[in-house]
Order: structure tokens, then C-alpha cells, then sequence
């Protein structure tokens, strides 16, 4: 049977579904059409994608070469970030007691330099912990002798007074750093001083021992070296121990004052023994400064 011929608008439709391409606008089915799906054309798709392939290398183009005075400079590497030496001196806000307490010990220095020379010798005596003072008024000489450093700002200990007590305000707070000063310098006296007076009463030694020269800063140093050293990592802490240790053993070896001497020995095995206390003080403090953030970022 022989279909019949069409024309019009209905010859133009099957034209275009016998042959064209339907990705030609040109021959695209109408809209209205049902049943026929709309297709994407090819040569949109085709523009875009060579579009994004050329944007990348526009970019690389446009951007100016460089040159030997233009290169970025190498990122610094993250342990050398944290490397900040100003902490280790004392800062007001961030290590109150030691800065405040190196500001008295640097002025009753300079006091002690340049006031008349009678004042001081009888200032340094009445502060003097001896077996005599710590009879009659034990508290009051051991805070005066700690306001005074033996040899002037020119000792040795007045730098590991700074270092020493800066590092450990930072780890266990200001409270904790005095009560070991303290405790180190008050206990290291008692047990250099009453064996003097019971040598004394023995006869062993001379009455003149009972008001000896004692004061200064260098016991309570001696047990907050002790104490920070259980703070560090192994390796320092055995080197600062050494150090510290070696240079304690060759006064004793030179028995120039045998009792300081001893005491300094001393002090530095009551800042050892304060390591188990220091230490879960030390991780508390750790912890929480490294949950607040988290904590923080957790609430909405």
C-alpha cells in the first residue's frame, strides 16, 4: 500500500527526523512536539570544554615571570617558629613573681654598691641567717637574707636566677616557683646552721661561728635547678644536672666554704625531690591549655 505524500509543516518533520543532524539548531524538532526529547547540542558542549582547558594556561600567560629577586622566600620550619628568646627572661605579665623579685634584688645591689659601706655591713648583718639570728627571730632573717645576692650583680647566679626561675614560673605558675625558693633556700639553711650550733655546744667549734656571714640567693637557685631539671626532656635534664652537679662538687673539692658548699648540695636534692609533685602540676596546666581550644571551637 502506498503511503500518501505530505507537505507542509509535516514533510518538513519527517525530513528532519530521516537525516539531519538533530544537534543542528538549524533542524532542532520544535517545542511543542511531544515525545521527541530535546538534546543538547554538541557544539556548546564542545566550546565550554576547550573554554576550561585554555583558562589555566591564560592564567600561567597573564602571571609575570620570575626572577631571581622576585622568588618566595623558604617557609621556616615549624620548630624554629617556636624558638622565641625573649621568653626566656621574666616578663611582668607573664612571670610576676621572678620579675618582680629580680627588680628588689637589683636594687638592694645597687645599695649595697654605693650606699656607705658601714650601713651595708650592718644591714647584711642583721639579715645574716647565723645560728644566733635563727634563734631569736628564725622568719625574719630567712626572707632578709633572701633579699641580697653574695658577690653583687656580678655572680654567676644571678643569670641562672633568671633563667632558671623564668622557665619554672612558665611551667607551674609564680605561687608554686616561690613556695620551691623558699622551701629549697629555708630548708638548705637549717640543715647547713644547726649543725654549726651543735658543734659549738660541743665544743667543736669556736662561739664566733654563731654569728657567721650567711645570705644570698644561691640556695633557693640551687633547688629551683634541681626542680625545673625534672621538667625537661631527658637529655637536658641530665645535662643541666651535670653541669650543675660538676660545678657543686668542685667547690666542695676546693673547700673554700665547705658549709655554703654543702648547702648548695643539698638544695639541689630538695629541688629533685619536689619532681613528682612539679610534675603532675606541670601535665595539669599542659592538658588544659591544649583542651581549651578544642573546647571552644566545639561550642556553637
Amino acid at each position: 500500500m502506498k503511503r500518501p505524500e505530505t507537505s507542509g509543516p509535516a514533510a518538513s518533520f519527517a525530513s528532519t527526523g530521516s537525516g539531519a543532524d538533530p544537534a543542528d539548531p538549524a533542524v532542532a524538532p520544535a517545542a511543542g512536539l511531544d515525545g521527541i526529547p530535546r538534546q543538547r547540542p554538541l557544539a556548546v558542549a564542545r566550546v565550554r570544554v576547550a573554554v576550561a582547558e585554555a583558562a589555566p594556561a591564560a592564567a600561567a600567560a597573564e602571571s609575570p615571570p620570575a626572577t631571581a629577586g622576585s622568588a618566595r622566600p623558604l617557609p621556616v620550619p615549624v620548630p624554629l617558629r617556636r624558638v622565641r628568646p625573649w621568653r626566656l627572661f621574666p616578663t611582668p605579665t607573664g612571670t610576676p613573681f621572678t620579675f618582680g623579685y629580680a627588680v628588689v634584688l637589683a636594687v638592694t645591689s645597687l645599695v649595697a654598691e654605693y650606699a656607705d659601706p658601714d650601713l651595708v655591713d650592718r644591714v647584711l648583718q642583721a639579715s645574716s641567717t647565723d645560728v644566733a639570728h635563727l634563734a631569736q627571730s628564725p622568719v625574719r632573717v630567712l626572707v632578709a637574707s633572701a633579699l641580697w645576692i653574695a658577690g653583687g650583680l656580678t655572680s654567676a647566679y644571678v643569670i641562672a636566677f633568671l633563667l632558671v626561675l623564668t622557665a619554672l614560673e612558665r611551667r607551674v605558675g609564680g605561687w608554686r616557683t616561690a613556695g620551691v625558693f623558699l622551701l629549697g633556700h629555708g630548708l638548705a639553711t637549717l640543715a647547713t646552721e644547726i649543725p654549726v650550733g651543735l658543734s659549738v655546744l660541743a665544743g667543736h667549734l669556736p662561739e664566733s661561728s654563731l654569728h657567721r656571714y650567711d645570705y644570698g640567693i644561691s640556695f633557693g637557685v640551687a633547688t629551683s635547678v634541681g626542680a625545673l631539671a625534672g621538667l625537661l626532656r631527658p637529655w637536658l635534664r641530665w645535662t643541666v644536672l651535670a653541669v650543675f652537679g660538676w660545678m657543686v662538687l668542685g667547690d666542695l673539692i676546693a673547700f673554700t666554704d665547705p658549709m655554703t658548699n654543702w648547702g648548695h648540695t643539698m638544695a639541689l636534692a630538695i629541688g629533685m625531690a619536689t619532681w613528682p609533685l612539679l610534675r603532675r602540676v606541670s601535665s595539669r596546666t599542659t592538658t588544659g591549655t591544649r583542651e581549651t581550644p578544642r573546647t571552644a571551637r566545639a561550642c556553637p
